[in-house]
């Protein structure tokens, strides 16, 4: 197709107002290689080279923000279809008993004397609790707390936070321990680490020979 000169002078004349090539074949129904063999060779003035710059930075966050509504909506698609299926499964003592031994393996203590969960994550230690509780009947007086926090702590109010948490009794936490830091890189936000104890060397075991037969069960049967 041919083009008239003025045709081409008006897309030379946004060129040199900063326009991109894009913007230039867009509004001339152009080609993106014919805009650029129009304009080429031309130098763009300080007052052009800003608004290529502005335009570039604007198309960046656009992209950046359609990516993101999209990962959003990628996201609450996944906790739909996965807050389905749950609910379609009921929690009894057996499978909170279940959930509860392959938790404890994976940050639970080893040790055939106690069941003891270490975290720093309140919500994985409520998780554990919570199963530990349903798939048992406990007694209340054997847990023991013991909080892991650093200097800068508030260590009373890291206590209650954790005994909200757990249901535990200040009265059942051990003295804190202190851990060293330099005092060069300080963690907002960050509640400590807690150690959950529960004194019963039966159970203790149960969870781990549940861990055991069900994992051996799973390579041999599933």
């Amino acid at each position: 197709m041919t083009y008239s000169i003025d045709f081409k002078q008006n897309a030379i004349k946004l060129r040199n107002q900063g326009y991109s090539i894009k913007e230039i074949a867009d509004k001339f129904k152009i080609s993106k290689s014919t805009a650029s063999l129009w304009c080429s060779g031309i130098e763009l003035d300080e007052h052009a080279q800003n608004r290529l710059a502005e335009r570039k930075i604007l198309g960046q966050y656009k992209s950046i923000e359609i990516a993101t509504k999209k990962r959003k909506l990628a996201e609450e698609k996944r906790i739909q279809q996965v807050s389905q299926y749950l609910s379609k499964i009921k929690m009894s003592k057996e499978l909170a008993k279940l959930c509860c031994a392959l938790l404890f393996w994976c940050e639970g203590s080893k040790s055939k004397i106690s069941v003891r969960f270490t975290s720093s994550d309140p919500s994985l230690i409520g998780l554990f609790l919570s199963l530990f509780r349903t798939g048992y009947s406990l007694e209340e007086r054997k847990f023991r707390a013991l909080v892991h926090v650093h200097e800068y702590h508030d260590e009373p109010a890291q206590k209650l936070f954790w005994s909200r948490i757990t249901g535990i009794p200040l009265l059942q936490f051990h003295r804190s321990y202190k851990k060293p830091n330099t005092g060069k890189r300080k963690h907002d936000n960050y509640p400590g680490c807690l150690s959950v104890t529960y004194y019963d060397a039966n159970l203790a075991k149960e969870l781990a020979t549940i861990y055991n037969v069900f994992t051996q069960r799973g390579v041999v049967q599933w």
